[in-house]
């Protein structure tokens, strides 16, 4: 990537799992954009009526059409400053004299690459064992360093990172207090309910060139981050970087090991292995699992787009819905240890809001599992759980881990059906119904969005939740568990179809237009309930679905619709044409890093959005 690099978004990325950082900048300074995962403000918003945020209260004010209730209870407080996704900080080297070229990545070795004009070169690794980024810069000549806290960014002229972002100067923190001795440069930071944390950087001449490293701690390493920091990066600088990379080497090594695709386009190849390298980047087991921007929280003096949260009504499941296929275990038990570690919160959140027994997730939620409410049709959507309980049940079935079954997915996915089950009330036809119903997020966030229960994408998510449930209850050996969760299956009906076989979104509205989220068509990918070898009435139904969704075209599609379309296609035998959407994707949805940026970037018309 030809310098300079002017966005953090579009720098060279590199984590470890719990803490990240992104390489970017031009002429004589190297910008490097940190983060660390656990980085969170859990304050409630302020005004947050917990005694009014029920349920019952939601199902009651959406019958009265009272829009303003539903605004003033459930919705307004996302706006609120906190609780958000803290970005870390950022720092900064002056390389004097010398001049950046370019960036690069080394995929297999996980190491970043600053090539200088003078023919040296920088190399940047984000070490997993002593959670350090570690810089090599070759040559006798000094390096400056800086630390730059988000509110010193922000004073350089902070860019619009997208919605709901607000100025970190909104939360009321103390200033930063600044230190320095011995090589070591820091800063701490007091944050909120007795967080502090440290970004730290050290460096260390040696006959070879400058050896710079970098650290962020927190109250969650101990009461005193300062000294964490010290001792860490002190031991990291003590090593020799041959011994530090040895380790990092390894580590990197079994993870490609373990499967591999080849591909016969160079730019689809890329893409793949690149996502691919997010996932042991971004995502391993202990840290947090990745949230909307990973361990690359954006670096523009803000707080991030969307909070930086945990979106679980489509970005957490499709974040998670590749690792199965490529063995990448660890990634993906780091999004299902943190399910299971918030069992206890969610089987609350079960009791307080829906008045059930069992567990649910909300739709989009904080780092400790707190609701986060926003377009409430989807943040506080009943099902919205069972596609995170589909993550467990694939698990199993690709691991035929009969330990898991037993002691995660099965008791997880089935206290996840308890909520659900329990809001299930007959209409006139016998089906069993929800109280409320939505198809994400056609008709966004208007009136027109609470559809009459049960919507398809409501249905498809019990029905996929319960058959589930089937073969794990049979697998256990409890006839009886499995005959109640195919009884409720059954109860649910059939989907709701036209004459022809297209898929509605529910008894009485059609497709509208040209959408992004493929929610009607969740029972053909992710849930493989509707699928070529399931008969005619299935072949129908898809034929005649996929024909409806291309004669609205693609103006409403973002990147990801593009890349889900493709993986459903192919898993129809679509080949030619998943071919072809995922082609559009890795040209026009993705930045030169390799970043999804949602948008069209290219302005050949793929969509109506842009973003950036």
């Amino acid at each position: 990537m030809k310098a300079p690099i002017t966005t953090w978004d579009e720098g060279i990325p590199l984590g470890n799992g719990l803490t990240g950082g992104l390489l970017w900048g031009g002429g004589n300074q190297l910008n490097v954009s940190l983060d660390r995962g656990d980085l969170w403000d859990e304050r409630p918003a302020k005004g947050m009526q917990w005694d009014k945020f029920t349920y019952a209260n939601l199902v009651r004010m959406v019958q009265a059409r009272d829009r303003s209730g539903i605004d003033d209870i459930f919705e307004r407080a996302y706006y609120d400053v906190h609780p958000s996704k803290l970005p870390g900080g950022r720092l900064v080297l002056d390389l004097g004299p010398r001049q950046v070229q370019s960036f690069g990545l080394d995929l297999k070795g996980a190491e970043g690459q600053v090539q200088l004009a003078a023919g040296d070169r920088i190399r940047a690794w984000w070490l997993g064992r002593d959670q350090v980024g570690r810089l090599w810069v070759p040559g006798s000549q000094p390096v400056g360093i800086k630390l730059m806290t988000p509110g010193m960014v922000a004073t350089q002229g902070s860019q619009d990172v997208g919605p709901d972002s607000r100025g970190v100067g909104l939360l009321g923190y103390p200033p930063a207090k600044f230190g320095d001795g011995e090589g070591l440069y820091w800063y701490d930071q007091e944050a909120a309910d007795g967080l502090r944390y440290v970004v730290m950087a050290g460096v260390k001449s040696a006959a070879d060139g400058q050896h710079i490293v970098t650290t962020i701690t927190s109250t969650a390493d101990g009461p005193d981050p300062v000294a964490v920091a010290k001792q860490r990066l002190r031991a990291v600088l003590t090593r020799p970087l041959t011994t530090a990379l040895k380790d990092h080497q390894a580590w990197w090594s079994d993870f490609w090991a373990t499967s591999g695709v080849r591909l016969p386009e160079a730019h689809i190849q890329r893409q793949y292995d690149f996502v691919r390298y997010l996932y042991g980047s971004g995502s391993r087991r202990g840290a947090p699992p990745m949230p909307l921007q990973g361990v690359w929280t954006a670096d523009a003096g803000s707080l991030p787009p969307w909070k930086g949260d945990y979106h679980n009504d489509l970005n957490t499941q499709m974040t998670y819905m590749g690792y199965q296929g490529a063995g990448q275990w660890d990634a993906g038990l780091s999004y299902l240890d943190f399910l299971w570690e918030r069992r206890p919160r969610f089987q609350r959140f079960a009791r307080e809001f829906y008045g059930t027994e069992g567990l649910s997730t909300p739709g989009v939620m904080t780092l400790s599992g707190e609701p986060l409410a926003g377009w409430v049709q989807y943040s506080l959507s009943p099902t919205m759980t069972a596609w995170s309980a589909h993550l467990f049940y694939l698990h199993w079935r690709y691991t035929a881990d009969d330990e898991f079954l037993r002691t995660r997915a099965y008791p997880w996915c089935r206290e996840a059906a308890e909520c659900i089950a329990a809001l299930l009330k007959p209409d006139a036809d016998g089906r069993l119904v929800l109280p409320t119903s939505s198809s994400p997020e056609i008709f966004d966030n208007s009136d027109r969005a609470w559809l009459k229960p049960n919507s398809n994408y409501d249905l498809m998510s019990m029905r996929m939740l319960f058959l589930s449930l089937v073969e794990m209850a049979t697998a256990v050996g409890d006839k009886d568990e499995a005959a109640k969760w195919q009884k409720l299956s059954d109860d649910l009906g059939d989907y709701h179809v036209r004459e022809d076989g297209t898929l509605r979104l529910n008894s009485e509205e059609d497709l509208p237009g040209s959408h992004r989220h493929l929610s009607n068509l969740m029972g053909l990918h992710p849930f493989n309930l509707i699928h070529p070898e399931g008969g005619y009435e299935d072949r129908k139904r898809i034929r005649a679905s996929l024909a409806e969704w291309e004669s609205k075209g693609t103006q409403g599609w973002v990147g990801y619709s593009f890349s889900w379309m493709s993986a459903l296609q192919a898993r129809m035998g679509n080949a030619e044409e998943a071919h072809r959407l995922l082609d559009i994707y890795a040209q026009a949805f993705v930045l030169r890093n390799g970043f999804h940026a949602n948008g069209d970037q290219t302005d050949k018309g793929y969509s109506g959005f842009r973003y950036r």
